[in-house]
Parts: C-alpha cells; structure tokens; sequence
C-alpha cells in the first residue's frame, strides 16, 4: 500500500488545543497527512490546513497520516528552534494509546530495539541490530482480554513507525495498521494509534506545559 493509492483526507474541522503568541497545539484527525507528500495529489494536509489559518506557521515535528492526536507547531522562527532542540534532546515527553492484537503481557514493559528503513519495502522500517538506530519504548497495559489489549505507549527515541514496528516486534501489530497487521488484525477502519498527550517547556518562559486529545477509539 502506497501513501498515494487512496488518499482521501478526512474533513474535519481544524481541532485548536492551545494557541499563544508563540506556538499552536492542535489535534491532528487520523487520516491526513502531517506535511504535504509529493504531488499534487498530496498537497492536502494539516500543515496546508493551519497555514489557511496561521500564515506564518512553522514545522516542528511529524505524526505518521494514520495516527491521530496531539502535534504542536510554531509561529515563529525562535520557537520552532526552540521546540526542534526540545525535541532533538528528547526533553519532550509523548504518550500514545494504542489497541494491539492478543494479549500483551506482562502488564508493564520496555521494548529495546534498534531500526532502519527497510529499503525494498519503503516506507516500512524494520528491526536491524546491527545498522539501526537507537529505539525505546516503554509499555503499560491499560485493559485486554484473549482477542486485543488497550496500551499506553511512552517512546523515549523518535524513530519512524518505531511504535508501530515495536508492537509487531512483540507479536501485537497495533488494530488496522496498514503496513504491518496482517489478517484479522488488518481489518479495522483506522489505525489504533492515537497521540494522547504532549509535554514541552514554553519557548518564551520555559514554562512545562500539557497537551492533550482525548482518543477517539
């Protein structure tokens, strides 16, 4: 499956979190693109969408088109520096809710695997030891049962699908993803990922500050 195949973006309002002098935090539907893909076809995304808004909008960082949830963006160049170094440093903090396949057990754990783009297969990444870099991610069961379990995932790296490709690595693809489910588990209307909460240090007065989305599924 190709991004371009069958992008249909979801057309919801644009959901406003947070919005200051410096920077704006905003609830990206599952669905549509964080940065516009090559084509035209591909123009539509939320980036596009706030720049409607917020002319002067910045960049900052990238949710994958079919999670949803928390993303924050600039409007100004400092604190697109800013927020890029927070992010670089990893003195961010993210947290996910995810459905997963089965019965992830035990109830808390750390998945410590190094990835890579798998180039045949792109955009897929894969888990390779001894070229792939650095990926973290912390697990807590939230409830599950024999057929699916509802997970808070906390990443402490930021590589590409590293949520997606960890869950798999466990043998619990994340429901309705469309690169690496397979079966039963591929058959869902969405991806069930979904950013909940986003913390960064204010640009301006290094103040912490919490974003949230409340999931959707």
């Amino acid at each position: 499956m190709t991004l371009s195949s069958d992008y249909t973006p979801p057309t919801d309002p644009l959901e406003i979190l947070h919005q200051d002098h410096q920077i704006i935090a905003v609830n990206k539907p599952a669905g549509l693109l964080s940065v516009p893909g090559r084509g035209e076809h591909l123009a539509d995304c939320l980036l596009s969408r706030i720049q409607a808004v917020f002319p002067e909008v910045l960049l900052v960082h990238r949710l994958d088109r079919d999670t949803s949830g928390v993303m924050v963006f600039a409007l100004t160049p400092h604190a697109q520096r800013n927020l890029s170094m927070q992010f670089e440093k990893r003195s961010t903090k993210k947290t996910y809710v995810a459905r997963v396949w089965g019965r992830l057990e035990p109830k808390t754990g750390t998945v410590d695997l190094p990835l890579i783009v798998d180039w045949p297969n792109r955009p897929r990444q894969m888990v390779d030891h001894e070229n792939g870099k650095p990926a973290i991610t912390d697990w807590r069961v939230l409830r599950g049962d024999d057929s699916e379990t509802r997970v808070r995932l906390m990443p402490r790296t930021g590589r590409s699908h590293q949520l997606r490709v960890h869950m798999l690595a466990l043998g619990h693809p994340i429901l309705g993803d469309p690169l690496y489910a397979t079966g039963a588990a591929a058959e869902f209307p969405r991806l069930m990922l979904h950013s909940e909460e986003l913390r960064i240090n204010h640009p301006d007065s290094g103040e912490g500050m919490r974003f949230r989305a409340k999931t959707p599924f």
